[in-house]
């Protein structure tokens, strides 16, 4: 079975239980400052899962496509992924344990689904703390269906327990399901969620049952929802016997690119060669495999909605990140542009991401500029190294400091592989267990911001951030009204403290049209206008006047938030909420900047008093 025939299947089964297929959202998340990228399938559901209702119901599947930074340097061996896809089911008080547990037994078993052998099957489950007692609910289930004892492990919190995304909110059990790929257990205590290999997750059922308050305390939710996740790549790896993700028909076609741009290389160089055979060497493996993550990733990042370029700061960091190290590992290859592996990427996975093939010329050219950046980056390293080298020679050990080469990794993108070369060329050595100590506190830095806790939606759904979420609205309509109806909003960012607004407008703003839209906006607040919301379908609301983001993907049935008062109505949008009941509680809208934010988009901060 193929990643598109997992997926189709997928939808298949949980809509013929009664779900509605919704449409996965952007890898940039909206009013989320905590979190640089979508991390997994449920994290745009999270206000759902808070109690906001969804418009398509209460019983939804999708597929959404996820970026994790957390491990982008452990990228290279034979399982780790920066960009994967999450297939997940959620039910938003509706069915519970017993239901969710029952459809994924069912799906993962029955010949007509995956039919995965039952005796390969294992699970985990919750093994209770002082918090909330063991979930033998869930256990009972798994046994009702056949599975033995000793496929049943009990773990702790830190294995088999969800959230709270932040230090208080729903939380609660999980049940992880795990495939025995028929090595040899490592001893008696050996079982499913066991770290030595025999094992393999493969979905996860959260059990969202309790709320943590300030005090630490866990109390039960009237409201019990159930979010699941199942990762695309690592499941059709299972179902097609395969030891690794790279070895599957999802990465096949890139690899492919891959190699043929190496052939392509020495060919252009006056010989002749046929193309390598991906397997045959192991340094020449990891290379091929990181390119092929990272150019998919960055593909998938630039040809998003909410697409963002290459910079040196947040997700632009990560995107410039992931570029130059296919780059670097393509130059090793001979590979001299990362175009044709871009191009099978598209091709690859633009029927199930139609915006992946639409945004084709924008993802190569973004590409392109920043490989020849990149190459600028090289000569600057070198320049600085060259700099660096009379009072190198003139230490007797003939060795580099880790510190000085680390300095060139973070300061100019030099990959410390080069500076090794550059030393050795002149007699020299690099103080490595240096190096790798100063980059180990680097490495620890971002996983630790990649793998943030995160809401969907709004971080902070406290009383201020839900006044900035309704001002974007109202300042979206504003500058729409000041600058002309080309303005769209292309992001926004918002705490509790400040909101960001990014927007389509090709020059500066000047010091009146800020005043115009900011008098507007208050005007608006003045007037103390109602927001109300209604459920209808798409065409409907941009027929009532409601804008929409463009590129976005929506269900059947959207939220319309409208501000205002009949065909008199100052905004209408599709949004997901939520906003105030009325304009006059949100204080004095001031914008405090107006500046750049990239290549025909422009960002506004402001602040309500």
């Amino acid at each position: 079975m193929n990643a598109d025939e997992l997926r189709s299947k997928y939808i298949e089964f949980f809509v013929s239980h009664g779900h509605a297929r919704i449409e996965g959202k952007s890898l940039i998340p909206e009013n989320d400052p905590t979190v640089l990228f979508t991390t997994a399938g449920m994290h745009p559901l999270v206000p759902y899962l808070l109690g906001e209702p969804h418009p398509a119901g209460n019983r939804l599947v999708d597929y959404q496509k996820c970026i994790r930074t957390g491990d982008i340097d452990s990228v290279g061996d034979p399982s780790h992924l920066t960009f994967f896809e999450m297939l997940g089911n959620w039910s938003l008080g509706d069915y519970f344990k017993e239901g969710a547990i029952k459809m994924s037994w069912e799906f993962l078993t029955s010949p007509k689904w995956l039919g995965i052998p039952a005796e390969k099957i294992g699970v985990t489950v919750f093994a209770g703390d002082e918090n909330a007692p063991r979930d033998d609910e869930s256990a009972d289930v798994w046994r009702a269906l056949g599975i033995p004892e000793n496929r049943i492990s009990y773990r702790p919190k830190e294995d088999n327990w969800w959230g709270p995304a932040g230090t208080t909110g729903p939380c609660g059990p999980d049940s992880e399901m795990f495939y025995d790929i028929g090595k040899e257990s490592c001893g008696p205590d050996c079982g499913p969620g066991c770290s030595c290999g025999k094992w393999l997750e493969i979905w996860n059922d959260v059990f969202m049952q309790y709320n943590k308050n300030a005090q630490g305390v866990y109390e039960p939710l009237a409201r019990k929802c159930v979010d699941t996740g199942m990762g695309i790549e690592r499941t059709v790896t299972i179902l097609n016997g395969k030891k690794s993700v790279y070895d599957t028909e999802v990465f096949a076609s890139i690899i492919a690119a891959v190699t043929a741009a190496m052939g392509t290389a020495a060919s252009g160089q006056g010989g002749s060669r046929d193309v390598y055979t991906y397997g045959t060497k192991t340094d020449t493996d990891r290379s091929i495999r990181i390119i092929c993550d990272h150019v998919r990733s960055a593909a998938f990042i630039l040809g998003d909605p909410r697409a963002i370029s290459p910079s040196n700061v947040g997700a632009g960091y990560v995107l410039r990140r992931l570029i130059r190290r296919a780059v670097r590992h393509g130059r090793k290859l001979g590979i001299e542009s990362l175009l044709p592996i871009a191009a099978a990427v598209v091709d690859k996975f633009g029927g199930p991401y139609p915006e992946l093939a639409a945004a084709r010329a924008s993802i190569m050219d973004e590409l392109a500029r920043e490989e020849g950046k990149f190459l600028e980056t090289l000569q600057k390293g070198e320049h600085e190294f060259e700099k660096l080298l009379p009072n190198l020679l003139k230490d007797s050990r003939k060795c580099m400091s880790g510190r000085l080469a680390f300095k060139l990794y973070d300061t100019y993108g030099f990959p410390i592989e080069l500076t090794e070369e550059l030393a050795a060329e002149k007699g020299m050595t690099v103080n490595r267990e240096e190096f790798d100590e100063a980059f180990k506190k680097h490495q620890e830095l971002s996983r630790a911001q990649g793998g943030q806790a995160f809401k969907g939606g709004l971080v902070d759904q406290g009383e201020m951030a839900v006044k900035y979420h309704t001002a974007t609205h109202l300042l979206h309509k504003a500058l729409r009204m000041v600058l002309g109806d080309h303005v769209g909003q292309k992001g926004s960012n918002i705490t509790a403290d400040r909101m960001r607004f990014d927007f389509s407008h090709g020059e500066p703003m000047t010091a009146d049209q800020i005043k115009q839209v900011q008098a507007i906006v208050n005007e608006q607040i003045t007037k103390d206008l109602p927001v109300t919301m209604e459920v209808s379908t798409l065409e409907a609301a941009k027929a009532a006047g409601a804008i929409a983001l463009f590129g976005e993907k929506y269900e059947s049935q959207v939220k319309v938030y409208t501000v205002g008062e009949g065909s008199n109505f100052f905004s209408k949008e599709v949004c997901g909420g939520p906003h105030v009941e009325r304009t006059g509680t949100m204080g004095r809208f001031t914008i405090q900047k107006e500046q750049s934010s990239s290549a025909g988009v422009r960002r506004i901060r402001a602040v309500l008093e």
